[in-house]
Parts: structure tokens; C-alpha cells; sequence
């Protein structure tokens, strides 16, 4: 999976113990894969997902509820559970599936739930299957932020997420500061893209800080620093609608509703949406654009691994940005 999440320094255990990467003489590439985990796609029958996605949900939930009270009652469906001897449960506490029966298990028909379809995207009350779901969108959306695949990348460029803590290059370049007197830039500091969905310029630094209760406004590498800053900056902008634009939550959660003007503008439900909520100025609008497409790589390969749909709507290439 994301081979190089490991390559983060502060990533904790005990995460970083089951992933022992390090770099060989080729650069880059790491010397040992993950070890697998129990938390998995149980919903669906597909193979376990490794801890580092565990780990980013675990991480997602306790981040979800230091930012505001609805995200805490969003955060309910991003626990994962811990697999007991009679069931397995899925990365999300609103279903359970029981495990497969051994042969000293008895069984009866009634107990047996019909399998779901695959096919539709996930819609109200929030499941395992569609935990998963957003799950995939949120660590595709991330992985692509913090890349450091290439083409010819070993698994290919979509196992190479979660490489960098901040933008390349971001210190010598501009500072990204707009005038505002709500949300003031501090003397000599710059706010480049920082953590896993490399949160930038003061107006976004300014109430991200005031929501999780740290001062990234005047120390914005703190997000790049603390761990817990830094996917706290990550849920509050997933978890955050920012009008015109919707919260990517509420996007693959299928609380979204577009406007008459969203459906003029193409921006249909699908996560080509949330690539627009989060850079559709320079991505969305102007047909195929391959960080786009490097977006929905990383999606489909999420997907897969978590044993869901796509959904409907991927690209971006012809909706309009929300501020276009």
C-alpha cells in the first residue's frame, strides 16, 4: 500500500515498528513492506488493509473530534474496531460482520446477511462499507499532496503516498500570505503547504489554528512538527465547508445537494468534487490534467485495496472551480 508512509520521521508506534522502511543505495525505495492488519474491508470480503491505514484512521477520529461537535458525531463512523474471536469487525463501529464459520462453529441460515452490491456509491446512514468509501478519498487525496512516487516507482507511483511533510521547495518560495486583518500573517513567516493535505496561505492557516486550538498562525511549522497539528489541519479542512464550496465530507458522504448553478457548472456528487474543493482553480475546468489524474490513481488504488466502488464522477476535467 503506501509503502513510504514510514518515511514521515514523527510517525509514531506502533506503526512505525511493524513497517521497518529504509532507504537502500536506489534512494527512495524501502527495504521491507508493512505487515498486514486485521482492521480490513470485512464488509466486502477484500484483503486487509495495512496499518498505515489504520493508523490514518485512527488518527482521522481523534483528530475529527478536537475540531468542532459535528465533526465528533461525524468521527463516530472513522473508529476502528478491534477484531474479537467471534466476529470481525470493520474500520467503522456501524456494522459488524460476523466471521466466517469453522468447522466447530455451528451456523444457522438466519444469522447469514445477504452480500451488498458493489455498485452504487454509499448513501445516509453511514456504514462500513461506506466508511471505506471516504476513507479512500481521504487518503488518496492526501497520499497525492504528499507524493513521492514516479513512474517507474517499485508497486507503481500510487504506493508512494505520505513521502513529505511539506512543500518541496516551499521555504524558499513565496510566502503565501494575502492582506487580512482577520487572519494576519506573523512577521517573517510563510505558509506553504504543510502536512497531509498541505494546508496553505494565512486564510486557511488562521482558522484551522483557531478551530483545533493551536497556534499555527504564528508558527505555521508547527504542522510540519507536531503530528497531531498536522492531521488535525487535515479533518479540519475535510470536515469543514467553506462556502461556496461544500466540505469534502459531506461530498462522499452523499450530504451533499448541488445548486442549480453546481449542476450548471458540472460539479455533480463524486469525488472529482473534492479534487475541486481542493485545488480546482489550477486543476478543474481545462480538460485532462495529470495531477488530476495522479488524484484519481490513488483513489482507485484505495478502492481497491478497501474492496469498494469508485462512485460516479472522478474527474474534474469539466466542471467549472467553485470561485471560477
Amino acid at each position: 500500500m503506501m509503502r513510504a508512509l514510514a518515511w514521515w520521521p514523527w510517525w509514531p508506534p506502533p506503526y512505525s515498528s511493524l513497517c521497518p522502511l529504509a532507504p537502500s543505495s536506489a534512494g527512495r525505495r524501502p527495504a521491507a513492506r508493512c505487515a498486514p492488519t486485521a482492521c480490513a474491508a470485512a464488509s466486502s470480503g477484500g484483503a486487509a488493509a495495512p496499518p498505515t491505514t489504520a493508523a490514518a484512521v485512527a488518527r482521522a477520529s481523534a483528530a475529527a473530534a478536537a475540531v468542532a461537535p459535528r465533526t465528533r458525531r461525524a468521527a463516530a463512523a472513522w473508529r476502528p474496531s478491534s477484531p474479537s474471536r467471534s466476529s470481525t469487525r470493520c474500520c467503522c463501529t456501524a456494522t459488524t460482520r460476523r466471521a466466517p464459520p469453522t468447522a466447530s462453529t455451528p451456523t444457522r441460515a438466519s444469522s447469514r446477511r445477504p452480500t451488498r452490491s458493489r455498485a452504487s456509491a454509499p448513501r445516509g446512514r453511514p456504514t462500513c462499507r461506506s466508511a471505506s468509501w471516504r476513507l479512500a478519498a481521504l487518503l488518496a487525496q492526501t497520499s497525492h499532496e504528499t507524493t513521492g512516487g514516479w513512474a517507474t516507482a517499485p508497486d507503481g507511483p500510487y504506493a508512494w503516498g505520505y513521502c513529505f511533510k511539506g512543500e518541496q521547495g516551499g521555504a524558499s518560495g513565496p510566502d503565501y500570505c494575502e492582506p487580512s486583518a482577520q487572519w494576519p500573517c506573523a512577521a517573517g513567516k510563510k505558509y506553504y503547504g504543510r502536512g497531509p493535505i498541505q494546508i496553505s496561505y494565512n486564510y486557511n492557516y488562521g482558522p484551522a489554528g483557531q478551530a483545533i486550538g493551536a497556534g499555527i498562525l504564528a508558527n505555521p511549522d508547527l504542522v510540519a512538527t507536531d503530528p497531531t497539528v498536522s492531521f488535525e489541519t487535515a479533518v479540519w479542512f475535510w470536515m469543514t465547508p467553506q462556502s461556496p464550496k461544500p466540505s469534502c465530507h459531506d461530498v462522499m458522504t452523499g450530504q451533499w445537494t448541488p445548486s442549480a448553478a453546481d449542476t450548471a457548472a458540472g460539479r455533480l456528487p463524486g469525488y472529482g468534487v473534492v479534487t475541486n474543493i481542493i485545488n480546482g482553480g489550477l486543476e478543474c475546468g481545462h480538460g485532462a490534467d495529470s495531477r488530476v489524474a495522479d488524484r484519481i490513481g490513488f483513489y482507485k488504488r484505495y478502492c481497491d485495496l478497501l474492496g469498494v466502488s469508485y462512485g460516479d464522477n472522478l474527474d474534474c476535467a469539466n466542471q467549472t472551480p467553485f470561485n471560477g
